[in-house]
């Protein structure tokens, strides 16, 4: 059963409609099929033994009483199954970035309360769990290092021996020549120190993996929960020491991701070689605690940053000191350096900065190791800038909307101080519209009336973009080993005029099933019913870089388009044979190719029957079949997405609790493939972002115990923090992609907390409370309020 399948003028195009999600039906049917559905014959489950403390030397592991618990079948240490490291690299010296590699099973040492020792594998989830509880391990504990005060101070314990002063990664960047008297020169310099909690991407359904070996193909089969499965391959073969081609990983439906899952993960790799040693299938899923603890973090960062502006409130400089909490290890294949390298190379973001100068660190700590989430730095840079221009805007009495005005790019293209050209976008149109829709609908008229009852709104607003489809050449800059970028797609058609796609992306809840079939269908002139899409599958797809930065529409969608558009190439050819005519004379349209000159056609089926069934009929240089791959990738510095947020709040004085009055998104991603998905996900991403603001955080006591181990602790918001969310759409169409289609993935995440913060600031003027660390929680409102009385 499918959705949407016929448009309402049966014509092309599909690109721009509304399309019902595919997916639905199964998913809302109970239909789906997720990882932890999957059952075979003789399968085990596999848990982790993890450790109970956040730093120190393992002097003893003892897995025998384990081995008697009832159900449990199996133990293994590091030395038992002899895995090779994950390590993560950068093409760096070592001044610069310190690789460290990540053991499957910790050796020696642990590094994070929670980091697995051992794993456990018995008859059933339950036995697992009671030989867990059964291992005994020994430690001669070490000081942890659970902040950034402490990873830095003279003389720090040590997370890795072989990094210095507990930094990974330390880079100077983009120092303008003569910034020093830009700053000393400025009629207006203000300055920003700002700290964003640690926060879990808590995708719905946790991380897990069925492990098998497939004794007819000799391959190792891995299904699991990821954005990467390719890199998972890699990965798990390399760890393994297997043929690449001995690996094979099948995604299935996945319950969300949001950049936790698009890094390899340790467990997996793990019940791989579990499944191996016993021949049997192993099936290991995250449990809540687990997931909230032990798995990969994001986030924890701090800018100290100023700015300098001519009295006019033009920006003269920027000058920025970065420092990102990491926690224990790099991810793979990413490295320590995602986070600050993405903020130091695009902080000046949608503003004509002239002058820069950053540094950049990333440091190791006695924390869970920190993945992409969504957005990677740009919540965190986008709210320094946005307080930037609030608080000159302040000192220099102009209003905050004017502010940014005068500083916003409109000329396209652009090329930064950062050294990146920014491609067509509607930064001012942007401002001005959610300026306007705010303002019509009665917001800053409600903001002075609330004013003189005593209560306490503000109007915030965030202006930003969102760099998206990073190709080859945007990830080689940061230096990777392992360098991201293209897509691959094949399409195939049958003897029914059907058509399967395939793709390199990988789904986690972003409609790929609908648009990119919109995408092959409105390329080649077919009903969406007659497309299937299938990704997920390293068997099945040449190589992928998975779904993560907004790549999927911007690059996979490219992909599938040219990949499309080839095997339609192919059709006329066919048809211009059977029709004895040019094929530029033919088109393609409604499942037939047709020449308008006469009016006759020929239906897709007719064409594929000859290219299968009849191949004799086939033109001289034709080959049989109907299949077509093409590959795509961003050479130069991507597209750009825009928007600006604009949030009205109240803030209650005495609770110190937030309350989201009006939130008002105007977007821009290029080309809307299905607007109705724009919306999803944008609805999406400020709910996340919304979250970082004002609830989620995960603290840890001072022997890096982590605070937040259920939902009673990690505050989560529902659907009652969440206010409506009203999104006005532009389109700037993309010049560098094949639909004009630009990333939409992550802006409602990126934009959200800054727009939050300078609403809340707006409201508590009055006071003369200013707050710029997040997230906002009551306690830290009302303690600064009596602070300042």
């Amino acid at each position: 059963m499918t959705t949407g399948s016929v448009r309402p003028d049966g014509e092309r195009p599909w690109i721009g409609a509304s399309v019902g999600r595919r997916e639905d039906p199964r998913l809302l049917s109970g239909n789906g099929r997720f990882t932890d559905d999957i059952e075979l014959p003789g399968m085990l489950h596999a848990q982790f033994v993890r450790s109970t403390v956040a730093h120190a030397e393992i002097s003893g592991l003892d897995l025998s009483a384990v081995r008697e618990v009832p159900g449990v079948v199996a133990a293994f240490s590091a030395d038992d199954l002899g895995l090779a490291d994950i390590t993560a690299r950068l093409g760096r010296p070592v001044s610069e970035f310190v690789p460290t590699g990540m053991p499957v099973l910790a050796r020696e040492k642990v590094r994070y309360a929670g980091e697995p020792l051992a794993v456990v594998v018995a008859r059933d989830a339950y036995a697992a769990e009671d030989g867990v509880e059964a291992a005994r391990v020994s430690y001669e504990s070490l000081p942890p290092v659970v902040s950034e005060e402490q990873a830095l101070a003279p003389g720090a314990p040590l997370v890795h021996g072989e990094a210095s002063g507990n930094t990974l990664l330390d880079v100077s960047m983009f120092a303008t020549e003569g910034i020093d008297g830009t700053f000393d020169e400025a009629p207006c310099v203000v300055h920003v120190e700002t700290r964003t909690g640690r926060q879990n991407a808590l995708p719905l359904e946790t991380r897990g993996v069925v492990a098998s070996w497939d004794h007819r193909e000799e391959q190792l089969l891995l299904q699991t929960s990821t954005q990467v499965p390719h890199q998972v391959r890699t990965t798990a073969a390399r760890c393994l020491g297997l043929d690449e081609r001995a690996v094979r990983v099948v995604v299935p439906d996945m319950g969300g991701g949001f950049g936790q899952k698009c890094v390899v993960g340790r467990e997996e790799i793990a019940a791989g070689a579990a499944a191996l040693r016993l021949g049997r299938p192993v099936k290991w899923v995250e449990d809540r605690k687990d997931a909230l603890t032990a798995s990969f973090l994001a986030r924890e960062q701090h800018y100290d940053v100023r700015a300098a502006f001519d009295a006019d409130g033009h920006i003269l400089g920027l000058d920025a000191a970065i420092v990102c909490d990491m926690g224990a290890y790099s991810c793979y294949p990413f490295t320590a350096g995602i986070e600050p390298l993405m903020a130091s190379a695009e902080m000046p973001g949608v503003y004509k900065v002239p002058a820069y100068r950053v540094r950049a660190r990333a440091i190791t700590t006695n924390k869970a190791p920190t993945a992409p989430y969504r957005g990677v730095s740009r919540p965190q840079y986008v709210m320094v800038m946005e307080r930037l221009f609030e608080r000159a805007a302040r000192e220099l009495g102009l209003e905050p909307t004017e502010i940014r005005r005068r500083n916003l790019i409109t000329q396209f293209p652009y090329t930064g101080v950062n050294n990146v050209t920014y491609d067509p976008g509607s930064y001012l149109e942007s401002l001005n519209l959610c300026e306007s829709v705010l303002k019509e609908e009665g917001w800053y008229a409600a903001k002075e009336k609330a004013s003189a009852e005593g209560r306490h709104v503000g109007i915030g607003y965030s202006c930003f973009s969102e760099r998206t489809g990073y190709g080859s050449a945007a990830f080689a800059q940061r230096k990777m080993e392992v360098v991201p970028g293209f897509d691959i797609s094949e399409v195939r058609m049958d003897t029914s005029g059907a058509l399967v796609v395939t793709t390199g992306t990988m789904s986690h809840g972003q409609s790929h099933e609908t648009t990119l079939a919109q995408i092959a269908a409105d390329e080649l002139g077919l009903d969406i019913g007659k497309v299937r899409i299938h990704q997920g599958d390293t068997d099945r797809i040449t190589y992928g870089w998975g779904t993560f930065a907004s790549r999927s529409i911007a690059i996979g969608g490219s992909a599938v388009r040219l990949a499309s558009g080839r095997l339609g190439e192919k059709l006329i050819a066919i048809a211009a044979s059977v029709l004895e005519v040019p094929p530029e004379d033919l088109e393609l349209g409604q499942g037939l190719v047709r020449c308008p000159a006469d009016g006759r056609t020929v239906p897709y089926e007719e064409l594929a029957d000859i290219a299968y069934l009849k191949s004799h009929l086939l033109p001289k240089d034709a080959e049989p079949g109907l299949t077509a791959t093409a590959s795509f990738d961003v050479l130069n510095d991507g597209t750009f997405s825009n928007a600006t947020h604009g949030v009205v709040a109240e803030l209650h004085e005495g609770t110190g609790q937030v309350e989201i009055l009006r939130y008002v998104c105007v977007e821009d991603c290029g080309v809307a493939i299905n607007p109705k998905v724009v919306e999803g996900q944008t609805r999406g991403g400020i709910a996340q972002g919304i979250a970082g603001a004002l609830f989620e955080q995960v603290t840890y006591d001072e022997q890096g115990a982590p605070s937040a181990v259920s939902f009673m602790e990690y505050k989560v918001p529902t659907a009652l923090e969440i206010p409506e969310v009203s999104i006005h759409h532009l389109e700037t169409p993309c010049a560098f992609t094949e639909t004009g289609a630009k990333g939409v993935g992550e802006g409602g995440t990126i934009g959200a907390p800054a727009a939050v913060l300078n609403a809340v600031n707006d409201a508590l003027l009055p006071t003369g409370v200013e707050l710029d660390d997040t997230p906002i929680t009551p306690e830290t409102v009302v303690s600064a309020l009596e602070h300042t009385r």
